[in-house]
């Protein structure tokens, strides 16, 4: 192939492929870090060739471009976590104390994600989980609604049954407020640790939990709305 030459379907043999990971696997880890580091939009293909060290048009050729391979790092991640969400609903449904079953579920929503600031070779992950969570323009791509959407059904639908006589809204916000207080854990880049003088920190993920959760308990269990007409 000529110096400077775009690589064909056909060019693109063992000879791009040279280093130790296969060429689709370095090319998703590149993209995973530089989307957590700058986002969907700040981040470009060339960007995530460069870092992959592979030709702009591989990219293309096995993702379809920048939209595919950003979704490609989320299909290939989701499942575990939705699977350790999914399995932690399973045990939260056996508890008959409505108390142990409503721990059970902040823990089945909170815990697989908080891990991941602490996992090895995953952080960058839940970092961008929690970058697309809070995306504006994230509705357009509709990955949070194809592959996150449904186990918050899941989890919203436990809710309701263990918080019976709970409006909708109250189940819904009191879901909101959990998610809410969990990916900003996930994005903090040190500020709780600063401010609260070491005493707090976000990588230790027990702890983290241990403090957390009595106060997302508190706020499933009071936070009824007060009618005031």
């Amino acid at each position: 192939m000529r110096k400077g030459q775009v690589p064909r379907a056909g060019d693109l043999g063992s000879k791009t492929e040279v280093n130790n990971a296969p060429t689709q696997e370095r090319i998703l880890a590149a993209a995973e870090e530089l989307f957590a580091d700058a986002g969907y939009e700040g981040t470009s293909i060339r960007q995530i060739a460069l870092k992959a060290g592979v030709p702009v048009a591989l990219i293309g050729y096995h993702f379809g471009g920048k939209l595919g391979v950003y979704r490609r790092v989320f299909e290939s991640h989701a499942p575990t976590l939705i699977a350790e969400r999914r399995a932690g609903l399973a045990l939260a449904a056996l508890e008959q104390d409505p108390d142990r079953r409503l721990a059970a579920i902040v823990k089945a929503v909170l815990v697989p994600m908080l891990g991941l600031r602490s996992a090895e070779g995953r952080q960058s992950l839940g970092r961008l989980l929690a970058r697309e969570v809070s995306d504006p323009r994230s509705v357009e791509r509709g990955i949070i609604q194809d592959l996150l959407d449904p186990i918050a059904a899941a989890v919203t639908d436990l809710l309701g049954a263990t918080l019976p006589g709970r409006s909708a809204a109250e189940i819904h916000w009191a879901y909101q407020m959990m998610i809410g207080t969990m990916t900003f854990i996930m994005v903090d880049a040190g500020r709780i640790q600063r401010i609260s003088g070491g005493a707090c920190d976000p990588e230790d993920v027990d702890a983290t939990i241990r403090h957390v959760l009595p106060l997302v308990l508190d706020g499933f269990r009071n936070g009824r709305v007060t009618n005031t007409e």
